[in-house]
């Protein structure tokens, strides 16, 4: 055995999100690692869609994940409270706009 064969780096880390035929959301399915972005697209379809339940795969490098922290709760999202006009209590929908 090799030196290069005894040392195999680890493949990195994926997130998959798979949209499903009803869904208007992708939605966080599971992790995989592969050797790259083509790869993993390619690992998460056969994993996540084999009962071909997705119309659209998408493949994020784990590292490349920037989240904010629970504990950062308040200070993150306090900003948008004092912003009523975001909010939309004030409109009316119209009963023919889809998706609301």
């Amino acid at each position: 055995m090799t030196d290069q064969q005894r040392v195999q780096p680890e493949w990195p880390l994926y997130e998959v999100f798979v949209r499903g035929k009803r869904g208007l959301n992708h939605v966080h399915v599971g992790s995989l690692h592969a050797a790259d972005d083509r790869m993993a697209l390619l690992h998460a379809r056969d994993v996540y869609t084999r009962r071909n339940e997705g119309v659209s795969i998408w493949v994020v490098r784990a590292d490349a994940i920037t989240a904010s922290s629970p504990d950062e709760k308040d200070p993150m999202f306090a900003p948008s409270g004092d912003k009523v006009y975001r909010h939309p209590t004030f409109y009316d929908i119209p009963d023919n706009v889809p998706h609301m």
